[in-house]
């Protein structure tokens, strides 16, 4: 099964490099559909699940799916962070992101292989993990209700020092990663916002591997769900990169999300302590999951819509008065 779906994986990623091989700047119908192709063919697999008898399974899947997409979706506002720090031209961008977020899946990869060993040997794991997702969703709350302003992209550590090891070139080389000047190879700035989204999305694995394995501790269930999420991001980036300032209550919801897991995953490392517990069933946190998104999505629109409709009001030129208009005449 894992070589079959990994073999899967490998071919519709070749095919989607194949398509959009020749740079080029991606209308909204062509990652409308390709938005469409990634969201099908996970409802098939977790469909395909049951069919195989692993009604379980399946329901773990759709619920790790939907946490991975809302907090990929969070994780697009930094990727364009990225894009406008580095001035990537927006013919290379999906090119940017395609590398970039394979990058990121194989880190994401290595990660899981990690995370399911240490389950497997220390079940007192899931407490950490759990206090960490509340934690986090604390921590996103301040986040949002704070009134500071949005920060600028900051190159890592990781991510400087292959910069001063290899060096930079001034400009963009097309899709060339690598080119010569004065007989070394330095990198081009292509190569460096590659590695730029893909290093970044390894901070944000930290909440995510945590948060899915709070729905299944099945590694196959935890990487299809993030491989699926993963590789429709690219599409997602520039379907609704317009409309990522309108999700105004996105950080709001995917804090009570991951708050819900990190409290799913304390009960479950005490029914395993021998603690006489409730747990929370798939099918509750598939349900708390989707509501929550879905107030979170209407209630962000209802904001982005007064605010639109009050900063109008307030930019229009006050109404001439009836003694003054001879003068406005004159």
């Amino acid at each position: 099964m894992w070589v079959v779906t990994v073999l899967g994986l490998l071919a519709l990623i070749s095919v989607d490099f194949l398509i959009g091989r020749k740079p080029h700047d991606v209308s909204v119908k062509e990652a409308g559909i390709w938005t469409v192709v990634w969201v099908v063919l996970a409802v098939l697999f977790g469909v395909g699940l049951i069919f195989m008898g692993e009604s379980q399974a399946s329901g773990e899947f759709f619920a790790g799916y939907i946490t991975e997409k809302s907090l990929s979706v969070d994780n697009l506002f930094v990727f364009v962070l990225i894009m406008a720090k580095f001035s990537v031209p927006s013919h290379l961008q999906q090119r940017v992101l395609l590398v970039g977020v394979l990058i990121a899946l194989v880190m994401r990869a290595i990660f899981i292989a990690a995370g399911a060993a240490i389950i497997s040997t220390f079940s007192w794991v899931f407490f950490i993990f759990g206090a960490f997702l509340i934690y986090t969703a604390w921590k996103l709350i301040k986040e949002a209700s704070s009134d500071e302003p949005e920060e600028e992209f900051e190159e890592n550590r990781l991510l400087k020092a292959v910069e001063k090891r290899f060096g930079v070139a001034d400009r963009y080389h097309g899709t060339k990663l690598f080119i010569r000047v004065n007989g070394k190879r330095v990198l081009t700035p292509l190569m460096v916002v590659m590695l730029a989204i893909g290093t970044t999305d390894l901070l944000f694995a930290l909440d995510s591997i945590p948060a899915i394995f709070g729905l299944t501790q099945d590694p196959y269930i935890v990487f299809t769900a993030n491989a699926f999420a993963l590789m429709g991001l690219r599409q997602l980036y520039f379907l609704i990169g317009g409309l990522l300032k309108k999700l105004v209550h996105l950080s709001y919801g995917l804090s009570v999300i991951l708050g819900f897991i990190g409290v799913k995953l304390i009960l479950h490392a005490l029914h395993e302590s021998g603690v006489h517990v409730p747990e929370i069933s798939i099918p509750v946190s598939l349900g708390v999951i989707c509501g929550v998104l879905v107030i979170t999505t209407i209630t962000s629109l209802i904001a982005s819509r007064r605010l639109a409709a009050a900063e109008q009001s307030a930019g229009e030129q006050p109404s001439v008065d009836e003694g003054d208009k001879d003068s406005v005449k004159v």
